[in-house]
């Protein structure tokens, strides 16, 4: 009878124990990220966001286009303002930060929402130039560059996407170089008077000018994460949200830097959020 008992509680046992080791806890929540270092990053660092929240997260590859979106392969999409703007609506006229913003809201589709931009965090095209440019130019600004347009010898690094105009200024088109180290090779050696470049770009060397722009000639690239409308709960949203109040430029470059020379995005992201808490 002990015997008999003891096997049938012994059998329970192990059915329970069973249950509860095929009980699986919530699926990830998939965070896209397009084909570059840099979407890989953002993905990362959204991600990062999410389980800081206490929702699992990991981050899909994907084109970087807002397809992924509306056919449901990824729940978050982080990315540029200016740059959905462009996919959603390619003669969209907006420049300042805000009213790209506004206007990228208004173009999403029906079931797609924007989460909070980061105001102090962006990496829109920027004209780099040298110190004794600036002062032969007149100023640190890209008005510097509308005053002497016609003297500007700008280049850029294969691929990159530069304005076809800044203001009234249509500066000539750039020369081309294979690499971020050859291009402000040629600045400094006065090959070329200006590099595009990008805001958050970690190759800048220190000792050359950004022309800063005070009054919006170049289309805002803030950075902002896109979801799925109808999936997220109120703590999911405030976690991508609150992204904005830690994220400045400088440290989006400096963390492109470390990806830049080989640390895993992944743990880059979650370093940044260990030293910049969120909801503080």
């Amino acid at each position: 009878m002990r015997r008999s008992l003891a096997l049938t509680l012994l059998m329970l046992f192990a059915l329970v124990s069973a249950g509860c080791g095929g009980r699986s806890g919530p699926a990830a929540l998939a965070v896209g990220a397009g084909p570059t270092p840099e979407s890989t990053l953002l993905g990362q660092l959204y991600a990062a966001a999410l389980r800081y929240y206490g929702t699992p997260a990991e981050v899909t590859a994907t084109d970087g286009a807002l397809g992924v979106l509306d056919s449901g392969s990824v729940t978050v999409l982080p990315g540029f303002t200016g740059r959905f703007l462009t996919q959603l609506d390619p003669g969209a006229t907006a420049r300042s930060d805000e009213q790209v913003y506004r206007d990228l809201v208004s173009a999403l589709p029906e079931g797609v929402a924007a989460g909070d931009y980061t105001m102090s965090a962006q990496d829109k095209p920027a004209l780099v130039v040298t110190e004794a440019t600036a002062t032969a130019w007149g100023g640190t600004d890209l008005g510097a560059l509308r005053r002497n347009c016609a003297e500007a010898r700008p280049g850029a690094v294969a691929g990159a996407k530069v304005p076809a105009s800044v203001g009234s200024c249509t500066p000539a088109k750039p020369a081309i170089f294979p690499d971020d180290k050859s291009l402000f090779g040629a600045l400094r050696a006065g090959k070329i008077n200006a590099a595009w470049s990008t805001t958050a770009d970690p190759a800048i060397p220190s000792e050359l000018t950004v022309l800063a722009d005070k009054t919006a000639l170049i289309r805002g690239e803030n950075v902002v994460p896109l979801y799925r409308r109808n999936t997220l709960d109120e703590r999911q949203v405030l976690a991508l949200n609150e992204i904005a109040g830690v994220l400045d430029t400088g440290s989006l470059a400096d963390m492109r830097r470390q990806v830049s020379e080989g640390k895993d995005p992944r743990a880059v992201a979650d370093a940044f959020l260990q030293a910049n808490p969120l909801g503080h």
